[in-house]
């Protein structure tokens, strides 16, 4: 039996209609996923133009003749943004949870991938990994449902308290504490997930540079400064880069299931607050209006922190 081979690249000039032929497996292989993003991602943009309307959606029969009926009202939706207090607190409040966050949880998944990757013995790690990913698979409904068990008003925290002559305590409803409760719901939940990219980087290193290293001299921790680190550094670039894209996206089921108990005060992020007003208000125009807002603001942080990955002399999301 033959070897199969793999096509070479074709040469540049080489007719569109031979490219086709040629990777015609591969573009049907695709394009159930392409479809997808058509008809999930880029189709329901049109619906943006709202964000310019006075939109009524009982003036059709269907949403199509609804948007042609309804009168153009120009950017008085974003100029109202500027003049909205909860708009501007729902701001605030998204990019102080961003910045705990980044600063609390990205970190989290390279300490553990590099304490998994130290681990000797591979049933050690497995187990390791096993115990980590699992909280994944939990929906958020069932976490906050934990950490209410856990750290409620009668919760074990509070009654063990009370068993020793403490008074006990609630930190589910703290205003104050409720960016950091959030944050570390998010990393026990997902820190492990985020543990395997890191660590299909690191199995990407060559055993020979240990080896080269230690006989130099290098102990462990020279050994994870000088080979480990750096080759943890384009992943951690790119990861970085999209955090940051994703500044004004930060858990909307999670915190919509515990808004009620802190209050929209601490609570009312970017996406809860377009929910209250898209969805229970009616205000489709004006929560169009916050989206493309908020779309472009994370286009702009992406763009911006590509810019210093590649200053830094990272790839980022794309070359230069």
């Amino acid at each position: 039996m033959g070897r199969a081979t793999v096509p070479s690249p074709a040469p540049k000039g080489v007719d569109w209609r031979i490219r086709l032929r040629r990777d015609r497996t591969l573009i049907l292989m695709t394009l159930p996923a392409v479809l997808l993003v058509l008809v999930f991602n880029y189709v329901p943009l049109i619906g943006n133009m709202v964000a310019f309307q006075d939109y009524d959606p009982y003036l059709g029969d269907n949403a199509w003749q609804a948007v042609r009926e309804s009168p153009w009202v120009g950017i008085e939706h974003f100029q109202r943004m500027a003049e909205d207090r909860l708009f501007l607190q729902a701001l605030g409040n998204t990019l102080t949870i961003f910045l705990v966050q980044l600063t609390l949880f990205f970190p989290v998944p390279v300490m553990l991938a590099l304490l998994i990757n130290s681990f000797v013995r591979p049933r050690v790690r497995a187990v390791a990994q096993a115990v980590l990913y699992l909280p994944h698979f939990f929906s958020w409904v069932l976490v906050v449902t934990i950490f209410q068990q856990m750290f409620g008003g009668a919760g074990m925290l509070s009654q063990t308290l009370r068993e020793h002559g403490h008074e006990g305590i609630d930190l589910m409803t703290d205003p104050g504490l409720f960016k950091f409760l959030i944050t570390f719901e998010m990393i026990w939940k997902d820190a492990g997930w985020g543990v395997i990219v890191f660590l299909a980087a690191l199995s990407a290193v060559s055993p020979d540079l240990y080896e080269a290293a230690a006989m130099d001299g290098a102990d462990r921790w020279r050994r994870m400064w000088h080979v480990t680190l750096p080759a943890l550094r384009p992943v951690v670039a790119l990861l970085l880069v999209l955090q940051v894209g994703n500044a004004l996206t930060v858990g909307f089921e999670q915190i919509l299931l515990q808004r009620t108990a802190v209050g929209p005060t601490a609570a009312e992020v970017l996406d809860t607050y377009v929910w209250n007003v898209g969805i229970q208000y009616g205000d489709f125009s004006y929560a169009a209006a916050v989206g493309i807002v908020k779309g472009v603001f994370g286009l702009c942080l992406v763009l911006a922190a590509n810019k210093v990955a590649h200053m830094m002399g990272e790839q980022g999301v794309y070359k230069r």
